[in-house]
């Protein structure tokens, strides 16, 4: 079964801090929301490459020591193997972005409420 949705009113309605939307053979879909300040989280995907799309707010992604400033409507790719982050550099506002990757990440399904929740949930599945 494919997907079929309004991504822009998926990611914007979004409050956790991810939630994948749909889980294919070679891509996954997942809307994320960041506090005020808060990150991703540095990492390393060694066998997937990852799009992401700003839908509200503004980011700064680093690749591979690289910054980069995302605004409304701007995407970023990350090749494997590449050392990165994303940062809500927003002190007030909420960051609404979202990501694909290719292969999928995540167990289909996967829900994380908060950044907290998602570290765990790292921790338990991918070391």
């Amino acid at each position: 079964m494919g997907y079929v949705d309004n991504i822009e009113d998926r990611t914007k309605e979004n409050s956790n801090f991810r939630k994948v939307l749909y889980t294919g053979s070679y891509m996954q879909l997942v809307v994320m929301t960041l506090k005020p300040g808060e990150d991703i989280g540095e990492e390393v995907h060694d066998t997937v490459d990852q799009f992401f799309r700003v839908e509200e707010g503004e980011a700064k992604v680093i690749m591979n020591g690289e910054e980069s400033i995302l605004s409304e409507d701007m995407v970023a790719i990350v090749p494997a193997g590449t050392l990165h982050n994303v940062i809500n550099t927003s002190e007030s506002e909420e960051l609404k972005l979202y990501t694909i990757y290719a292969p999928s990440n995540h167990p289909e399904g996967t829900v994380h409420a908060t950044r907290e929740e998602a570290m765990a949930a790292e921790e338990e599945h991918h070391h």
